[in-house]
């Protein structure tokens, strides 16, 4: 194995072919970045199969927050690793990046050869929708399921308000409410659930070793290639994105500012009218939202000179990107295992879990403003910054269609993929009657 953590054989295993299908449904039907994907991932593993346990999610997703990098695709990772051990989180962190990965080329490419197609964002318009009530239907359910107390409540507002109101940084959010948590259950407060039982892992200084070792290499060693090649325009590419995935503390909306900054200023790689189109697709294609990078490395090999440096540049900053998530995620995953039956411990990542909710909310409230109003103003009173929609930029057709997605996940209690698929259409056939 590549990686540590021997499994137990106590667990009742899930069978490969099940465990493919239920992940690659995920990877194809995860749109709407980290709160609907990690609504989905719940939805699936939680709800329907019962696969893991509703604490052992909520503390699982407590502990990807704290690492670097994408949080649902080291969810998602986690997930698998824990079913099937390495190889399992492996094909379950494959299978939710790769559908992405692919409709992201398509498109890069698309859009490298013809600009913004206007049907392909009527299409993705229905799917954000839909998105809208996805996310919303998950916000509830977790909110019910992690606010247990007043005290869980309080951290959840003031992560959000921090987070909306204040603009301070989530790493800073993240650290303040597990900090929280552990005092209040220090000085005599109520206790976190502790999680379910783990299965059993064996964790050694040399597994630990072997571990970083190999996906270290893994990461490292294409990057060590390039450089040596000589190859300046590829390894600038790999360095940089390199850089991103040490960073990207909170996930792609935590990292944006930074690299839009370096792709448009300093790199001149890309428009901001680009990098704000870059943005869109990642956000309504399935996959981690982080597959901006790929979008931004395709449009920068483009401009380079040619389609292969374009496809060389995007395979680069998918590996650069997320095979750091491997190495995250096998390295710490065991030791997580037996911390997490540290009561103090478990409370401060209860009191993290209470703070995703506000985030979680933040999120939200800011995918459905942008749907619903073409402009946003942001007002500042001091400290305090609150984005307003601009009530003149209000576009009822997308209300419209929130409103039929809604009624067909609420009311008529239709799949995820019928639900995506027919607000697709639907989003196609508004874009033509609009270009009639």
């Amino acid at each position: 194995m590549i990686g540590q953590g021997k499994r137990s054989q106590s667990m009742t295993p899930v069978s490969i072919s099940d465990f493919i299908r239920v992940f690659g449904r995920i990877g194809m039907l995860s749109f709407g970045g980290p709160a609907a994907q990690i609504a989905l991932m719940h939805k699936e593993l939680v709800d329907e199969r019962a696969w893991i346990s509703e604490q052992r999610f909520l503390s699982a997703l407590s502990f990807c927050m704290l690492l670097p990098g994408p949080e649902a695709m080291q969810m998602a990772t986690y997930s698998g690793w824990r079913l099937r051990g390495v190889a399992g989180g492996v094909i379950a962190g494959g299978l939710f990046v790769l559908p992405g990965a692919c409709v992201i080329t398509a498109l890069a490419l698309i859009y490298a050869y013809f600009g913004t197609l206007p049907l392909v964002q009527s299409a993705f318009l229905g799917v954000k929708a839909a998105v809208v009530v996805i996310v919303a239907q998950a916000l509830l359910k977790l909110s019910r399921k992690a606010l247990r107390s007043r005290f869980d409540i309080a951290i959840a507002a003031l992560a959000f308000m921090s987070i909306y109101l204040l603009d301070i940084p989530f790493p800073t959010v993240i650290a303040a409410a597990a900090l929280a948590g552990f005092v209040f259950t220090a000085q005599g407060g109520h206790a976190a659930a502790v999680a379910d039982t783990p299965a059993e892992t064996t964790v050694s200084a040399p597994q630990t070793l072997r571990t970083v070792l190999i996906w270290g290499g893994l990461w490292a060693g294409p990057l060590l290639a390039l450089y040596l090649s000589g190859h300046v325009f590829l390894t600038k590419i790999g360095l940089f994105f390199s850089t991103l995935a040490l960073v990207t503390f909170g996930g792609a909306y935590a990292v944006l500012a930074y690299m839009t900054q370096t792709v448009v200023t300093d790199f001149q790689w890309l428009t901001t009218a680009q990098m704000i189109d870059a943005l869109g697709l990642a956000e309504t294609t399935p996959g981690p939202l982080i597959l901006v990078t790929q979008f931004v490395a395709m449009q920068a090999g483009f401009q380079a000179g040619s389609i292969w440096l374009a496809l060389a540049g995007g395979g680069i900053a998918l590996w650069m990107t997320f095979i750091p998530c491997f190495l995250w995620v096998f390295t710490f995953g065991p030791y997580f295992d037996k911390l997490s039956r540290i009561p103090k411990l478990t409370a401060a990542l209860s009191g993290v879990t209470a703070a995703i909710v506000g985030v979680i909310f933040s999120l939200s409230l800011w995918f459905a403003m942008h749907l619903w109003f073409a402009q946003t103003d942001l007002h500042s009173f001091g400290p305090v910054q609150i984005l307003t929609p601009s009530i003149e930029s209000f576009i009822p057709l997308n209300i419209v269609l929130t409103a039929v997605a809604t009624w067909a996940l609420v009311r008529l209690n239709a799949g995820l993929e019928l639900t995506l698929c027919g607000m697709a259409m639907l989003g196609i056939a508004t874009g033509i009657i609009n270009l009639i």
